[in-house]
C-alpha cells in the first residue's frame, strides 16, 4: 500500500468472461489492484492467467464483464469512445511486445503520430519527439524506418512513443519477449531508469525473469485472480 497517495489505476471485482455455455472462459475473477504514482511493478503468472487481459481493462483497450476500472479517478465505464479514446491517447502509453510501429513512418515520424493525433503543431512535435529519441539513445537513428533498426531499437523508439504524451502510466506486455539478453538489459536499464529519475509508472506483464527481479513491486496472478503482491525495497 501506498496510503500518502491517492492510486492512479483502482479495479475493483474485474472480472472478464469469454464464450458461452461449456464454452466459457473466466479469463479474470473477481481483481481487485491499485496501481500508485511511482510503481514500477511487474504483472507475471503462467499463460492463461489473465495478465494481457488485465492490462487491456487498465489501458481502456477492453471492458469488463463485471466489475469497475477507474483511471485518474475516472470510471472507464462511463466514458464514451470517444473519451476513451482521448484518455488513451493523453493518460496511458502502451509497449507491446511486437513493437507496433508503422512500418511506412521513420523512427520520430512513429513518435509525432501520437502529438498530431493530440494536436501538437508541428513545429514543438518534432521537436518533442527529437528529445524523446535522444533521451532513449537513439540519436542520429531519426530517419531511419523499422525494418532499418534493429528490435531493440524498434522496442526503444515504442518506449518513446509511449512516453511522448506524458502519461499517467505506461503499460508494457511481454517489452522483453523478442530481444536478446543484452539488449533486454538494456531495455530494463531505461525503464528502470525513467521511473527512477522521472518518476514514470510503469506496470508490465512479463514472463521475463530479469524484468521481475528489476521490478520494485511484483504481482503474481494465476487463473485470473491476484495471487501475491510484493513491494520490494527502492
Amino acid at each position: 500500500m501506498c496510503p500518502e497517495k491517492s492510486p492512479i489505476v483502482t479495479c475493483r471485482g474485474i472480472t472478464k468472461r469469454y464464450g458461452r455455455g461449456e464454452l466459457k472462459v473466466m479469463a479474470l475473477n473477481g481483481v481487485d489492484l491499485d496501481i500508485y504514482p511511482g510503481d514500477f511493478a511487474t504483472l507475471a503468472g503462467p499463460s492463461g492467467s489473465g495478465k494481457t487481459t488485465l492490462l487491456n481493462m487498465i489501458g481502456g483497450l477492453d471492458a469488463p464483464t463485471d466489475g469497475q476500472v477507474s483511471l485518474d479517478g475516472q470510471e472507464l465505464a462511463n466514458l464514451s469512445k470517444t473519451e476513451l479514446a482521448d484518455m488513451r491517447l493523453h493518460k496511458v502509453g502502451f509497449v507491446f511486445q511486437a513493437y507496433n510501429l508503422v512500418p511506412v513512418l521513420s523512427a520520430v515520424e512513429n513518435i509525432e503520430f501520437i502529438l498530431r493525433l493530440a494536436g501538437v503543431d508541428a513545429t514543438e512535435r518534432h521537436q518533442r519527439a527529437m528529445d524523446a529519441l535522444a533521451e532513449v539513445g537513439l540519436q542520429g537513428l531519426e530517419d531511419r524506418r523499422p525494418s532499418h533498426l534493429s528490435g531493440g531499437q524498434q522496442q526503444r523508439v515504442a518506449v518513446a512513443r509511449a512516453l511522448i504524451g506524458r502519461p499517467s502510466i505506461v503499460l508494457a506486455d511481454e517489452p522483453t519477449a523478442n530481444l536478446d539478453s543484452k539488449t533486454a538489459e538494456e531495455l530494463i536499464d531505461l525503464m528502470s531508469d525513467l521511473n527512477t529519475e522521472q518518476g514514470i509508472t510503469f506496470l508490465m506483464g512479463t514472463h521475463d525473469a530479469r524484468v521481475i527481479n528489476r521490478s520494485r513491486r511484483h504481482i503474481e496472478m494465476t487463473d485470473g485472480r491476484i495471487a501475491s503482491d510484493e513491494r520490494r525495497p527502492s
